[in-house]
């Protein structure tokens, strides 16, 4: 990490000294330029998009209790989970995503879900 001190400085007295403080610059722009490009590589591995989409799968229960929720990094992979709701349970499924799409069948609902997470909407899907 870098120390930073209140004490000043004394400015640099002749030529060498002005290069030896560019050069300590120019290390720490090295450092820092490092550190900012595996922080956006951590990133891109996060969570970053969410979409969740709430509906009513069963005519009996009133209310949208149910829900598909996606949670994607950069890439558009990471998971979807679905919460089914009934009056006599409850059933949780969690399915993977990999850029987008999942080697399981997915609902209209998690599609959904995925495409808001996306960013897209569904005028954008329809001209598609």
């Amino acid at each position: 990490m870098f120390k930073f001190s209140r004490k000043k400085k004394e400015e640099p007295r002749d030529i060498k000294e002005v290069l030896k403080e560019f050069g300590d610059l120019k290390e720490k722009f090295e450092n820092l330029s490092e550190e900012i490009k595996n922080v956006k590589k951590r990133q891109t591995d996060s969570v970053q998009k969410v979409g969740l989409v709430r509906y009513n799968p069963f005519k009996e229960v009133g209310g949208d209790q149910s829900f598909s929720l996606a949670l994607l990094d950069d890439n558009d992979s990471g998971a979807v989970v679905t919460s089914l709701y009934s009056r006599e349970e409850n059933r949780v499924y969690g399915k993977p995503v990999t850029r987008g799409e999942s080697e399981y069948t997915l609902s209209i609902e998690e599609k959904k879900a995925i495409d808001k997470a996306k960013g897209i909407n569904d005028e954008e899907k329809k001209k598609h």
